[in-house]
C-alpha cells in the first residue's frame, strides 16, 4: 500500500475510533440521551468520514480493496447511519454476531439432531438461551425454571 492509501487509511480508523469512543461514553443510557449524543458528536464524524471516502474515491483505483471497502461503505451508507437517528439501535451487530459464534463453532456437532424437526427445536432452543444470555437472565436457571413449571 502506497502513502496516500496508507494515510487515508489511517485518517478513515481514526473517525471511526472516535465514533465507538463516543458509544463507549454513552453505553448503558437512555435511548434520548443516546440519540442526543450521536446527533451532536457522531453524525458529524459520519458526515467527516463521507466526505473523506467520496474524496479519496475519485484518485483510488476501482480494483485496490481499499476502493472496494469505500465502495461497500457508500453502498450501505443509509444502515451504517440509522443508529444515529435512533438510541435503541446499536452502533454494529457485534452482540448479535457473538450470539450466534457458538452454533457457527459447533454446526457439526449439531448435524445430528436427528432430522429437520429436531434442528427447528434445536435453534428455537437457542435462540430462547441467546435472548436470556442478552437480557442478562442466567439461561441455566430461565430454564430450570421453564422446565419446573410447564405442565408433566
Amino acid at each position: 500500500m502506497n502513502a496516500r492509501k496508507n494515510l487515508t487509511l489511517i485518517q478513515a480508523l481514526a473517525l471511526i475510533r472516535a465514533l465507538y469512543a463516543t458509544e463507549a461514553e454513552i453505553r448503558g443510557q437512555r435511548a434520548e440521551w443516546r440519540k442526543a449524543v450521536r446527533q451532536e458528536k457522531n453524525l458529524p464524524l459520519m458526515m467527516s468520514l463521507k466526505a473523506l471516502i467520496d474524496e479519496k474515491q475519485k484518485t483510488l483505483s476501482k480494483k485496490s480493496r481499499l476502493s472496494k471497502a469505500f465502495a461497500y461503505i457508500e453502498n450501505h451508507w443509509d444502515a451504517l447511519c440509522c443508529y444515529c437517528h435512533d438510541g435503541h439501535v446499536e452502533i454494529d451487530n457485534n452482540a448479535a454476531e457473538r450470539a450466534i459464534r457458538a452454533v457457527a463453532v459447533g454446526r457439526k456437532n449439531w448435524m445430528f439432531f436427528g432430522s429437520a424437526r429436531g434442528g427447528e427445536r434445536g435453534a428455537m432452543l437457542y435462540s430462547l438461551l441467546g435472548t436470556c444470555k442478552l437480557n442478562g437472565v442466567d439461561p441455566e436457571a430461565w430454564l430450570r425454571h421453564v422446565l419446573g413449571v410447564l405442565p408433566d
